[in-house]
């Protein structure tokens, strides 16, 4: 499989779901975390499900799906076990233009889901091009001592550092930025002291050579 990876903007986006299960609640909070706009279709719902629906959180569409459903949409998620389904969301996705996902079934996905860490604004993503998710998550478990709460603040000040570099027309390059990235730096973000390290990455980097 060719799968090219990408991060996509999902903020109001239009998403189907197709079922309603565990399966089905866990890609709708995800797509809840990414700002998409969610359609549920399936007759039943778990009672997570069915309290977001309540909420106004998702349109909930109470029947099984039918061709002609992905109207509308710029993505599907298939979360059901019939392989009937899956085959038949997959052609009309095709022919529609809709990229689909379906859950352990990458012969009818366009896109498939990495294992997914968040640190606030980092996200690391590991795949294994749908050959085995569960070593995809079990990877990611492994990352997830490495990539410590502290990695939220040490995302934060580096975006601030370079927004006032760029404005003050400052270009610093990857290496000036992987040393200044050094032991003082994590230093004080791990002791949670924000100032201290913007300080620090600034005076690192204000040498670099103005354009």
């Amino acid at each position: 499989m060719g799968y090219y990876p990408i991060f996509v903007e999902m903020t109001g986006r239009p998403c189907a779901v197709v079922g309603g299960g565990l399966v089905a609640e866990r890609k709708v909070g995800a797509l809840f975390e990414a700002g998409a706009r969610v359609t549920v279709i399936s007759p039943d719902l778990t009672t997570c499900l069915q309290s977001w629906a309540s909420e106004g959180r998702l349109k909930h569409v109470a029947r099984d799906y039918r061709q002609g459903d992905l109207g509308g949409f710029e993505m599907v998620f298939v979360a059901t076990d019939n392989a009937e389904v899956n085959a038949a969301i997959a052609r009309d996705g095709r022919e529609q233009r809709v990229w689909v996902n379906s859950a352990d079934d990458p012969s009818h996905c366009d896109f498939i889901l990495p294992s997914v860490l968040r640190r606030g604004e980092l996200v690391v993503a590991v795949g294994t091009g749908g050959s085995s998710p569960a070593l995809a998550r079990a990877i990611r478990e492994e990352l997830e001592s490495y990539f410590s709460a502290d990695y939220d603040l040490l995302l934060q000040v580096a975006a601030e550092v370079r927004v006032e570099l760029k404005n003050r027309s400052v270009v610093a390059n990857a290496e000036l930025w992987r040393k200044a990235f050094a032991n003082g730096f994590r230093s004080l973000i791990a002791a949670g002291k924000k100032a201290e390290a913007k300080a620090y990455l600034v005076k690192q980097l204000e040498g670099a050579p103005c354009k």
